[in-house]
């Protein structure tokens, strides 16, 4: 079982939640935290765990702000499920915040061995007489009124509890056979145990509940750690000591996604059912710390383009740039380090695909998200042990997707010869939008060119525009993440082996600006959309005004309407686009 550590020593809490409603840290609580207390008692029982001579009462944040990220000390709650609250919590000579979860099982977690660990071993007995039910239960509601059923047969609620044993023939009280005698905070105990093992995540379920965690990672013995969109790299107070431990714990991950590792079958890659991706590798033979765990968690809500330009990530004038560009179907890369926001800002950018596009996205790993009703998804299956059919690769989808008259395809990576089939796709007249691990423009060149890809080089300028996303470091001195650049691909020059590209939108490091340095001279807006459009050369000019006007209506919806959310902006934009507004 991992173990819990806290930054600081706990006070030990022996009076019940009635008593403890009635006491003075209770009153002394604002509005807001009583409330809180209220509907989850166990955080009042965590409040008074807390060593007031070493530490205050932690705020309570009903919604955390970006902002809050600056902090320089934070000690603050915040609430992230019905039943589960989080404490952050900043350490004198710590480099990591730690995340504490709050859980109605916490008090029971910080004594391993206490009483509700021997009824609950005593009620995982039990439930096998229950296992039939529970395995028909196919939906994960239904197997939440399986499990509260079975406890309720398998437990009686009462204010004193009778003393039990565990005997041979099974389970003997005062109530007769089979039943166990419990208050009514060990039965939520139990019951938010037995649904955190069996239908969610265990000890990872209130990460995974988090939406502000995009990361959570287990390297070894050790911390698990989670990455936070607000709070950056935090350490959680779950801990795992040792190697069997650890290994039993990654076993029991692997088997409730149905892919188990073995000595034999040490790495899986594999996607949970709310779309995160997991990766696990067991064993100290292929990892010298012990076994590791990854899961990179996606929303089920995209960002939206708006809430990127809240973030900094990129202004006004380049998302109404990248709409026009998206409109008039041109084909763009959104390029980038691993982490560096690349699907992220891909995802935020389908709003501006014309609402009655056929769309086919073809991925690996299912990560793009895209608002259309006609919008294909298609997803490359990978041998596995256990698998039944044929492989199907991101080459063999698609060559299909090429078959599906598209309005535009969308690959979720790009990595090998699929992408000598994505810009032959382009020859065609296929709008084709993608993402790719290089740093740079040169450098997507010099891949695309080179092994294992081979687009000819006389193909790169059917690629329109290339969009550079990082991970950088701000003024200020901390991290955030950039469009740093925006370039128009020109053309390749056969005579000097070269290619020509224009850099029309550059990130100042030092003011953390955008700068429109394609201003008035853009090749992409002139000499390609702006035909399109019916301008002649005489009036091509007129492009920009449009370019103008997009930015002005999306900052006004963004900062005068409070728009940002993702689908708020896109039934916003589709009005729009039907009334020739945008």
């Amino acid at each position: 079982m991992p173990h819990l550590t806290l930054p600081f020593e706990i006070v030990p809490v022996t009076q019940s939640h009635s008593k403890l409603f009635q006491g003075e840290l209770y009153q002394s609580l604002p509005e807001a935290m009583q409330e809180a207390c209220q509907e989850k008692p166990h955080l009042l029982e965590y409040l008074n765990m807390l060593p007031p001579d070493e530490m205050e009462l932690p705020q309570y944040c009903v919604k955390l702000d970006r902002k809050m990220g600056d902090l320089k000390v934070r000690n603050l709650i915040y609430p992230v499920s019905k039943e589960i609250v989080i404490h952050v919590f900043s350490k004198l000579g710590e480099e990591r915040d730690f995340y504490i979860a709050i859980e109605p099982a916490f008090s029971s977690m910080l004594n391993a061995g206490g009483s509700i660990a021997e009824k609950l071993a005593i009620v995982e007995e039990l439930m096998l007489d229950y296992s039939e039910q529970l395995a028909s239960a196919k939906t994960d509601e239904a197997k939440k009124k399986a499990i509260a059923s079975a406890l309720r047969s398998i437990c009686r609620v009462t204010r004193k509890p009778k003393p039990f044993k565990n005997g041979s023939g099974g389970l003997f009280g005062s109530f007769g056979k089979a039943k166990l005698e419990v208050t009514k905070t060990e039965f939520d105990i139990i019951e938010y145990l037995s649904v955190r093992e069996k239908v969610g995540m265990g000890i990872l379920e209130p990460m995974m509940a988090d939406d502000h965690i995009e990361d959570i990672s287990g390297a070894g013995l050790g911390p698990i750690f989670i990455e936070h969109k607000v709070f950056k790299g935090m350490r959680t107070a779950m801990e795992l000591v040792d190697h069997g431990e650890l290994d039993g714990f990654v076993q029991r991950l692997s088997e409730s996604i149905k892919r188990p590792v073995t000595m034999r079958n040490p790495i899986v890659d594999a996607v949970l059912p709310d779309g995160s991706r997991i990766n696990i590798v067991y064993g100290k033979e292929v990892s010298a710390r012990g076994s590791n765990f990854t899961i990179r968690k996606f929303g089920d809500t995209p960002l939206s383009i708006l809430e990127l330009i809240g973030f900094g990530s990129l202004d006004y004038r380049m998302a109404a740039y990248l709409s026009i560009v998206l409109e008039e179907g041109m084909n763009t890369f959104v390029a980038g380090e691993t982490a560096s926001g690349k699907t992220t800002l891909m995802n935020a950018m389908t709003v501006f695909v014309p609402s009655d596009a056929k769309v086919v996205s073809i991925e690996d790993t299912p990560e793009v998200q895209v608002p259309h009703g006609n919008w294909i998804r298609e997803v490359a299956r990978a041998p596995g042990k256990d698998e039944m059919g044929a492989v199907v690769t991101m080459m063999d989808l698609l060559k299909a997707a090429l078959r599906q008259r598209p309005n535009l395809i969308i690959i979720g990576e790009i990595r090998g010869e699929e992408g000598a089939v994505a810009f032959q796709a382009m020859q065609t007249g296929h709008a084709v939008m993608a993402t790719f691990h290089a740093s740079s423009v040169e450098k997507l060149i010099q891949r695309l060119t080179g092994n294992p890809i081979l687009v000819p080089k006389t193909y790169i300028d059917n690629l329109n525009i290339v969009v550079i996303q990082s991970a950088v470091k701000l003024p200020n001195g901390k991290l955030g993440r950039r469009a740093v650049s925006i370039s128009e691909i020109v053309g390749y020059d056969p005579v000097n082996n070269s290619f020509s590209f224009v850099e029309v939108f550059r990130w100042n490091q030092a003011r953390d600006v955008f700068e429109f340095v394609g201003d008035k001279n853009s090749y992409l807006l002139e000499e390609k959309i702006a035909p399109r459009r019916g301008l002649p050369p005489s009036r091509k000019w007129e492009i920009y005004k449009e370019l103008d006007k997009r930015a002005r209506v999306l900052e006004r919806l963004h900062k005068d309407k409070g728009i940002t959310g993702y689908y708020e902006l896109l039934k916003i934009l589709v009005k729009a686009q039907q009334e020739g507004l945008f």
